[in-house]
């Protein structure tokens, strides 16, 4: 086994090589579950993340001097490379699953009603903040079932501007996803 960090539930951790913070629901030495601050939960490798601490700042020299950092920075060339995009505007896609399942731990007590509300809920939370952080392309897997879901997610759409909706790719996701896309305003 290797040297590495077991984070404990209820941490903060920051996402290396990426601008996203959150807190530690579940930890083990292969995988770390984590609600970021905008809501999401998302799995990480634990040498994917870094401890804060109570200022909001990682810990990642805590055993390195200012100097030896200076000095290593000196020594080393820049290498030049070349960035390539995808010719496809729309490749990435941010994925939010509102199977009851994957949203609560369990649905015990829960009625109908109390789900139809929780996979909203979460729904126009991911929407929000898919809309803050600019991201182009949202699916929200809500699977075929009686089509109560999709409707409501319809209407739910419906109400905002600048955004479009379709169902979503039958060879992915069935018939059971609706692709959103947002219209970003230029600044």
């Amino acid at each position: 086994m290797t040297n590495q960090i077991l984070f404990s539930k209820g941490q903060k951790v920051a996402v290396l090589d990426d601008a996203l913070e959150g807190v530690v629901i579940n930890s083990s030495f292969q995988e770390v579950t984590i609600e970021t601050t905008e809501g999401f939960i998302l799995n990480f490798k634990p040498n994917e993340l870094i401890l804060m601490d109570q200022n909001g700042i990682g810990n990642v020299f805590k055993n390195v001097s200012l100097q030896t950092v200076l000095k290593e920075k000196q020594g080393s060339q820049r290498i030049s490379k070349q960035v390539y995009k995808s010719a496809k505007k729309d490749d990435f896609a941010w994925e939010v699953d509102l199977h009851i399942e994957k949203l609560v731990p369990s649905i015990k007590g829960l009625n109908n009603y109390d789900i139809l509300t929780i996979q909203l809920d979460t729904a126009k939370r991911q929407i929000d903040a898919a809309i803050k952080n600019r991201i182009p392309r949202l699916v929200l897997i809500h699977g075929v079932g009686e089509g109560v879901l999709k409707s409501e997610l319809d209407y739910l759409l419906g109400r905002y501007d600048n955004l479009t909706f379709q169902d979503g790719n039958y060879q992915k996701y069935g018939l059971g996803a609706t692709e959103v896309y947002f219209i970003q305003k230029m600044l």
